[in-house]
C-alpha cells in the first residue's frame, strides 16, 4: 500500500564520516575524476556493463510457467544482511521449503539502480538475487522505482533522493522507452529471472486533473517494458497492473455499484484502470493487483475476518475479466497501519489466524499466487508479523509464527490444487475458516476464546485464534 516502507537500504553501505583531511582531499580528487562532463553527475561506483550476467544463474523449473504460488517480499531489511549463522539459518530453511520471493529493482532494499543514464549499480540488487537463489526460491522482480534523471530529479551516484515522495514518482513520459531499456538491462543480468511485475501500485500515475488514476499513461509504460522483455527472451513472463484495489464505505461518492459486499464497496476509479489496462494491454502473462481488507478509511467490515471475503469478491472480479490469466496478489493486508506504517496492535495469534483467512479468501476467489509483505526489522527482539527473527546477532533467523503458516500453506496448496468442500456442523460455521483439498484441512478459529469444533467428520478443541491443520481421513 502507498503507506507501507520504502526505504532503500542504500544506507548500510556507506561511509557515515571521513577521517583525516588526506582522505578528504582524497575523495573530493575521485568525485571530480568520476564527473561527468556537462553536470551529468558522479558515476562513482558505477559501470557500463549492467547487463552483464551476474553470478551462476539457477536452473529456472521447466514447469513453473506463471504459476509460481505462495511466497513473500523482501523489504528494506531481509536475510541476505547479518550474522553469518543467522543468514544460513534462513537460506536452509527456506531451501527445505522454496518460495517464490519478490525483490524490487529500487528501494525497499535496493539501490538505485542507473543513477547516471547508461551507468549502473547492482551491488544490493545483486546481492538480494544471490540470497534467493542461495535459498532455492523462484525469483520475481518488480520494476520499480526509477533513477531520478527519468523523472526530474538530478542525476549521479549518491544524488538519489530517497524520500517517499520522490520515490513513488513515475518516470516522465519522455523517459518511458529508457526506463523499458533498463528493464532488458536488469533481464539480461538476471537470465534466471522469468517472472517481472511492471511497477507498483500505479505510484506516480494519478491524473490530478481529472481526479483519476492515469492509466493510458501507466499502460503506454507496461507496453513498452512488456516489448523490451520479451525481446530480451520469449520465454520471460511479464504481469500487471500491480493496482491497489481499495474499498470504500458503499455510500461515498464513487463507490461501486456492482462490486461491493458486507465489506464495503470498490473505488469505481480503481476498476475503470483495471478494465482499461487490461482491454489495451500488449499481452500478459499473469494478472497482479494487490489491496487490504479494510477500507481506505481503515474500517473493517463487518470484522476482521469477515472483511477478507473482500479477496474473494475481488478475485472473482478480476479472473472473470482476465481471459484464465494466472492471478497474483502481490500484496495483501488485514491489518490497519498506525500512524508509523507498523501493524503491530494485535496478538501474533490473532494475527497469524486473520492472515490465515485472507489467504484462504483469496484462494477461494481462484487466486494462485500471493506475497506476503515481510515487515522484517534490522535488529532486536520485537518483530511483530515477521517471518523470521532479525538476523543481526548469531542466534536470530528463527521461525516465527507467519513463517510457519505460509510454509504449510504454500506446501499444502500450491498452483493447480482441486480444492474440496468438507462438513462443517451447524453451530460451528459462523466461527470458523475452512480450506481443503484431498490430503489437507486448514482451519481457523475466528474467536478470541476456546472452542470445540467438527470438521469433516473429526472432533477436536481450538484455542482462541488457533490455526489447525488436519489430515483427510481416506474413505
Amino acid at each position: 500500500m502507498a503507506r507501507h516502507g520504502w526505504y532503500s537500504g542504500a544506507g548500510r553501505r556507506r561511509l557515515t564520516a571521513l577521517l583525516g583531511v588526506g582522505v578528504v582531499a582524497l575523495v573530493l580528487i575521485v568525485a571530480l575524476i568520476n564527473t561527468l562532463p556537462g553536470d551529468g553527475g558522479s558515476t562513482a561506483g558505477t559501470s557500463r556493463d549492467g547487463d552483464k550476467v551476474h553470478g551462476t544463474p539457477a536452473v529456472p523449473p521447466d514447469d513453473t510457467g506463471p504459476f509460481v504460488g505462495w511466497g513473500f517480499t523482501h523489504t528494506q531489511f531481509s536475510a541476505d544482511e547479518g550474522d553469518s549463522a543467522a543468514t544460513e539459518r534462513v537460506e536452509k530453511r527456506l531451501g527445505a521449503q522454496p518460495f517464490p520471493q519478490i525483490q524490487h529493482i529500487m528501494g525497499w532494499g535496493a539501490d538505485n539502480p542507473e543513477p547516471v543514464e547508461g551507468r549502473y549499480d547492482f551491488e544490493e540488487m545483486d546481492r538480494r538475487i544471490d540470497f534467493v537463489r542461495a535459498s532455492g526460491g523462484i525469483p520475481v522482480v518488480t520494476l520499480c522505482c526509477a533513477p531520478d534523471w527519468m523523472k526530474g530529479g538530478r542525476s549521479g551516484a549518491n544524488s538519489t533522493d530517497w524520500s517517499q515522495d520522490a520515490l513513488e514518482t513515475a518516470p516522465e513520459p519522455e523517459h518511458y522507452a529508457d526506463y523499458a531499456a533498463l528493464a532488458a538491462t536488469v533481464a539480461k543480468r538476471y537470465p534466471d529471472v522469468r517472472h517481472f511485475i511492471v511497477w507498483n501500485e500505479f505510484k506516480g500515475f494519478w491524473n490530478n486533473a481529472e481526479a483519476r488514476w492515469d492509466y493510458e499513461g501507466y499502460t503506454k509504460l507496461y507496453n513498452l517494458v512488456h516489448k523490451a522483455l520479451k525481446k530480451v527472451d520469449k520465454a520471460i513472463m511479464v504481469g500487471g497492473p500491480y493496482l491497489v484495489m481499495d474499498s470504500v464505505d458503499p455510500r461515498q461518492d464513487g463507490a461501486s455499484t456492482s462490486l461491493k459486499g458486507s465489506w464495503g464497496a470498490m473505488d469505481q476509479r480503481v476498476l475503470d484502470a483495471f478494465d482499461y489496462w487490461n482491454k489495451n494491454k500488449a499481452g500478459a502473462d499473469f494478472v497482479v493487483v494487490d489491496g487490504s481488507s479494510y477500507t481506505k478509511d481503515d474500517d473493517l467490515l463487518p470484522d476482521e475476518f469477515a472483511a477478507t471475503e473482500k479477496f474473494t469478491a475481488v478475485s472473482r472480479w478480476v479472473r472473470e475479466r482476465s481471459d484464465g490469466l494466472p492471478l497474483w496478489w502481490a500484496e495483501y493486508y488485514v491489518e490497519p497501519a498506525d500512524a508509523n506504517d507498523d501493524r503491530a496492535g494485535w496478538s501474533e495469534t490473532r494475527r497469524v489466524a486473520v492472515q490465515a483467512s485472507g489467504l484462504i479468501a483469496m484462494a477461494r476467489g481462484g487466486a494462485t499466487s500471493g506475497f506476503y509483505w515481510n515487515p522484517e526489522e534490522e535488529s532486536g527482539a520485537d518483530c511483530p508479523g515477521c517471518l523470521w527473527t532479525p538476523t543481526d546477532t548469531e542466534d536470530g533467523g528463527k521461525a516465527l509464527p507467519m513463517y510457519d503458516l505460509l510454509s504449510r500453506f504454500g506446501k499444502e496448496f500450491p498452483p493447480g490444487t482441486e480444492y474440496e468442500s468438507v462438513s462443517v456442523a451447524a453451530d460451528d460455521k459462523p466461527n470458523v475458516r475452512v480450506l481443503a483439498d484431498d490430503k489437507a484441512v486448514l482451519v481457523v478459529n475466528t474467536l478470541d476464546r476456546s472452542i470445540s469444533a467438527k470438521v469433516d467428520g473429526q472432533r477436536f478443541g481450538m484455542g482462541a485464534y488457533e490455526v489447525k491443520w488436519l489430515e483427510r481421513q481416506a474413505g
